[in-house]
């Protein structure tokens, strides 16, 4: 999982030999905006996924970890100390789940 959502984005189209026009179409997006995605040179949205997941047969949850990973990543790779950052949400994040039981 070291590639990222847009390179997974790509080897699932590519793997299952559909065109980047069809799965641009199905996404409601241009073409050329999903080349930039595949390239990362422009992100994917949340939106995309349920859309992603029916076409290729994914399953949804796994396939949205991997989004919402991917945009942690790029954000907290650009800030100071990521890793105890990471650390740090981890705790809060637990807190907050017991908090609500």
């Amino acid at each position: 999982m070291k590639q990222s959502f847009g390179e997974y984005i790509r080897q699932l189209r590519e793997e299952n030999k559909m065109p980047l026009r069809k799965l641009a179409a199905r996404l409601d997006i241009d073409q050329s905006t999903l080349s930039k995605i595949e390239r990362n040179e422009r992100k994917a949205v949340s939106s995309m996924i349920p859309i992603l997941a029916e076409t290729f047969g994914l399953d949804y949850k796994k396939l949205k970890v991997r989004f919402l990973s991917d945009n942690i990543v790029n954000y907290l790779s650009q800030e100071d100390f990521p890793i105890e950052v990471l650390k740090v949400a981890e705790q809060k994040i637990e807190y907050l789940i017991k908090q609500k039981a």
